[in-house]
């Protein structure tokens, strides 16, 4: 009697966790629903502005149906913004940024997280809280260092640092590199000691291990930091705003100000550049997409 009421009870008591788990979650999926129809709203009004000419706006008003639909405005927006020198401005920032994030970030938290060492919480706490600072905060001490830091005029047609590249790739770097140090650590304290142990007793040295052993191991979250940190330099706006002082030197987010016009804007060409803006990412996002979902899943099952 004793043995059948054993099993019976753990058989319940399965079949009760199971239906927990299994019951629907309709408050989730009602807030998540109402969340994902307020964040496309806006994306959504902005193409549909975006493909009607402000002759037609003016005349039915921004929520009509009426008049018809076309890409001038694309087209308009892509000469008057000048974004195609602008998409470069914004690769030469963009790209040598995040590799040299990443390379840095994955160098530091391999060795935090493989190798014991007193001061591992300490650096990572020094890491974070250069994130915690707002950069307005850091704007004029930043100007006036960028400005008084000489460089050879190949360089720089000033002189400095300022209304250049560089200084908008070093403050993105600095700024970014807490967090992508944060999240790959983490991920690299999750991944088997005996890997590095056997390679430590087989002879391999530190690089050799570090490059060939956890780098590709940490490919779907170095995949998903990528399309993150492509996001996220790519979109700012406020650092290049700041120290690039030339026009054609400036990034693409920068050059829907150039739609802005003085004592009137048409909002319809002002909704096409940003749309124009958005494609780079998307692009990016769309092939790395395996990864960087990868990358959020397997960092989720093992922390």
């Amino acid at each position: 009697m004793s043995t059948t009421v054993a099993e019976v009870a753990p058989s319940r008591q399965g079949r009760e966790v199971v239906g927990r788990r299994g019951r629907p979650r309709y408050g989730t999926q009602v807030f998540l629903i109402v969340m994902s129809v307020m964040w496309l709203i806006p994306l959504l009004w902005t193409v549909y502005i975006s493909l009607r000419p402000k002759a037609d706006t003016d005349k039915f008003g921004y929520l009509s149906l009426s008049g018809k639909f076309n890409f001038d405005n694309y087209v308009d927006a892509w000469n008057q913004g000048g974004f195609a020198n602008a998409f470069m401005n914004s690769a030469m920032i963009t790209i040598p940024a995040v590799l040299i994030t990443i390379v840095m970030a994955s160098m530091v938290a391999f060795v935090v997280s493989r190798f014991a060492w007193k001061f591992n919480v300490t650096l990572l706490i020094l890491f974070t809280a250069g994130n915690m600072l707002p950069p307005q905060v850091l704007a004029t001490p930043l100007f006036e260092i960028f400005k008084h830091t000489a460089l050879p005029y190949s360089l720089s047609d000033s002189g400095s640092l300022l209304n250049t590249y560089y200084s908008v790739i070093l403050v993105d770097v600095a700024f970014q590199l807490g967090f992508c140090t944060f999240v790959l650590s983490n991920y690299m304290k999750a991944l088997p000691n005996e890997l590095t142990e056997a390679a430590l007793v087989d002879g391999c040295g530190v690089w050799r291990m570090y490059r060939q052993i956890i780098l590709p191991l940490c490919r779907p979250a170095l995949a998903a930091l990528g399309v993150l940190e492509v996001i996220w330099i790519y979109n700012d706006f406020f650092w290049a705003l700041l120290f690039v002082q030339s026009g054609d030197r400036l990034p693409v987010t920068t050059a829907i100000s150039n739609l802005q016009g003085v004592f009137l804007s048409n909002y319809n060409l002002i909704s096409a550049g940003a749309i124009i803006t958005v494609i780079p990412t998307l692009i990016v996002y769309a092939v790395l997409q395996r990864q960087f979902v990868a990358g959020l899943t397997l960092g989720g099952s093992k922390g």
